[in-house]
């Protein structure tokens, strides 16, 4: 919510002043570029309830996860330096810790388990294993690096992990799989940018560290117009449900 910060004493009284002296000008100097009014000042209006007799919710509309953690099990990091842990290990640890997803039957990401068993060979990193080059910035403000992984999924989705130490502890702090169209760091954001079925928009998911919940969360989820390609008979396009994270958030 956006507050305006009302005028102050001495600004209320500056203001005073100046309309006498405006009236002055006005009179004596014709227009010979004196001042001029501006006209009459619409009214600030404020925000109309709709509604208001419907009673609030109690529940959340959709579950995100965004707030889920996961502890990387038999992954460390020596003495609380994230760079010193194997990225292969850590999402091996994902893998082993979720065989509904990756090892099961109906596992959705068999595919990038068995491809994952190439990662760390000689000569097979870049060429077979699903794991990108890991990134490191400071996402927490803490000081210290945490990572941020990308993994190549099926139906050329991206997984985009991110790690930080916690209490000693390596942590997973976000998880989620979309079709994606790029992924960028600004400063202690991490911004995912995926694809819209609307022509020239794209969706925009702002992942950013929250202390209370010591978590990455979606703060902020938007469409935005990136292409100059105008909408059908020039009216403007219908809004679409955003390609949020899934409920599962992997």
């Amino acid at each position: 919510m956006i507050h305006n910060r009302p005028a102050g004493v001495r600004g209320l009284a500056r203001a005073a002043l100046v309309l006498p002296l405006a009236g002055l000008l006005l009179t004596g100097c014709g227009d010979t570029g004196g001042l001029r009014g501006a006209g009459p000042t619409s009214t600030a209006v404020g925000p109309a309830r709709l509604w208001p007799e419907v009673p609030p919710a109690t529940s959340p509309a959709l579950d995100y996860g965004e707030a889920d953690t996961e502890t990387v099990k038999g992954v460390t990091a020596p003495g609380d330096d994230i760079r010193k842990a194997d990225p292969v290990a850590v999402f091996r640890s994902e893998i082993a810790a979720h065989p509904d997803l990756y090892t099961g039957a109906k596992a959705p990401y068999a595919q990038t388990a068995r491809r994952v068993a190439a990662c760390g060979r000689k000569g097979e990193r870049g060429r077979t294993c699903p794991l990108l080059r890991a990134y490191y910035r400071d996402l927490t403000g803490d000081g210290r690096d945490d990572m941020v992984l990308g993994v190549r999924m099926p139906d050329d989705q991206l997984g985009v992990r991110t790690y930080t130490v916690i209490g000693h502890t390596l942590t997973e702090v976000m998880a989620t799989t979309d079709s994606t169209l790029g992924v960028e760091i600004a400063g202690r954001d991490v911004i995912i940018r995926s694809p819209s079925k609307l022509a020239g928009y794209e969706y925009r998911t702002v992942w950013s560290w929250d202390r209370r919940q010591k978590a990455m969360l979606a703060a902020k989820d938007e469409i935005l117009r990136v292409g100059a390609t105008a909408p059908p008979s020039g009216r403007a396009p219908a809004r679409t449900p955003s390609a949020s994270p899934s409920a599962d958030a992997r």
